[in-house]
């Protein structure tokens, strides 16, 4: 079905201001970056005086949906759904756009998920502004963005339509999490806790035990909004021991030549961020041809003294992240130089030992991969997808 699509400028106001007449003694919600998830939920609130919040923050209420503006925020999806503070007026970062829904136009929970999608940060990405690190996305982007918009009722069932699909693939992950939960429990048991190394393992730097340590491209590189055979990597892709391939971008041919460096990732290799944030890992499992986007790196496990899965959880687990907090810098958006990726500290047992590692998770990701599989409904991603270009 073909529906009008039309500029958010005509649908909602962007970044509304406080009332002049605002009762200052309210009670008001407090909303920190920090407090929104990638996944759209609010994480924490505080209760403040509206007083003692009204200048230097951003002013929104209840129903509004929140938009990240600088960069990596904003990439990784940063966002808050409507109608979750739990006062009738927020204030929040000044990193915040705020988009208020007119009711007589746009649902607001669709509204979010058209904000939300990945072709809305994919062309909001080659519209921002500023020094690197420091990028943000300015009003004129969100005023000249166009959607579908269906009548209200459509709206409404589309949304609805997302939030069990999003739901959905909540559960999935934390059925993930828990497996994750399993494992490292288990990397504890055979090789000890990693920062105190009680069983005294052979301790030396990433580079050692890696046949190649390749950093990412320094500038971003041209990608298109259909699909090709070429995939870059970029830091939202690599989340909680795993890469996530549903959601990355695509090259044309002579782009992806163009900016590889080296080395092609490979099945076994380790993929990790180096910032947005800092200190995430996951394993290329694919034959399919990806390369890395910014702020990411890749590590080759020599075979011969250490595995991929072993690497993976080391990386992981409590000794890297402690190094990690001790290197990164940055006030607003941490990071790690390459030079001290390659000085990660990391254990050297047995192969013997860490090949029995690698079966326990091969076994536990087959049994959660049959599990998804039984789940005959379309992924949140394809949805989405469908949602924005009037298909759904």
């Amino acid at each position: 079905m073909s529906w009008p699509v039309v500029k958010l400028t005509d649908l909602a106001t962007i970044n509304p201001r406080c009332p002049k007449d605002i009762d200052e003694t309210q009670k008001v919600s407090f909303v920190a970056m920090a407090s929104a998830s990638e996944e759209g939920f609010l994480i924490s609130e505080e209760t403040k005086v509206l007083l003692d919040t009204k200048k230097g923050f951003t002013y929104f209420e209840r129903g509004d949906v929140l938009l990240a503006k600088i960069t990596p925020c904003f990439e990784n999806g940063k966002c808050l759904r409507p109608n979750q503070i739990s006062h009738e007026v927020g204030f929040g970062s000044t990193e915040f756009h705020v988009l208020r829904a007119d009711p007589q136009k746009v649902d607001s929970t669709y509204l979010f998920y058209m904000i939300w999608s990945d072709r809305f940060r994919w062309l909001g990405e080659a519209s921002m502004y500023g020094a690197a690190g420091q990028r943000r996305i300015g009003t004129d982007y969100l005023k000249g963005f166009a959607i579908p918009l269906p009548p209200l009722a459509e709206q409404k069932r589309i949304a609805a339509i997302l939030d069990k699909a999003d739901a959905i693939r909540r559960k999935r992950q934390q059925a993930m999490q828990l497996a994750d939960d399993f494992l490292r429990s288990v990397f504890l048991e055979l090789f000890g806790d990693p920062v105190t190394n009680p069983k005294g393992w052979e301790v030396v730097d990433i580079g050692a035990v890696c046949t190649d340590i390749v950093d990412c491209i320094n500038k971003t590189a041209k990608t298109v909004d259909y699909q090709t055979p070429y995939k870059m990597i970029r830091t939202t892709n690599v989340r909680n021991y795993r890469l996530n391939l549903s959601s990355v971008r695509y090259a044309e041919k002579e782009v992806y030549d163009k900016w590889v460096r080296r080395l092609l990732p490979e099945k076994g290799d380790i993929i990790f961020t180096r910032e947005a944030p800092a200190g995430e890992a996951g394993i290329v499992e694919t034959d399919d041809l990806v390369f890395l986007g910014q702020r990411t790196m890749q590590f080759r496990p020599d075979v011969r003294q250490i595995n991929s899965t072993f690497l993976l959880f080391e990386i992981m687990g409590g000794g890297i992240k402690r190094q990690i907090d001790k290197m990164s810098s940055g006030s607003t958006v941490k990071h790690l130089s390459v030079p001290e990726c390659k000085k990660f500290q990391i254990r050297i047992p047995d192969l013997e030992l860490q090949e029995k590692f690698e079966k326990i998770r091969d076994n536990v990701v087959a049994l959660h991969n049959i599990n998804s599989a039984t789940a005959e409904l379309p992924l949140f991603d394809s949805l989405s997808q469908q949602a924005f270009q009037g298909e759904l």
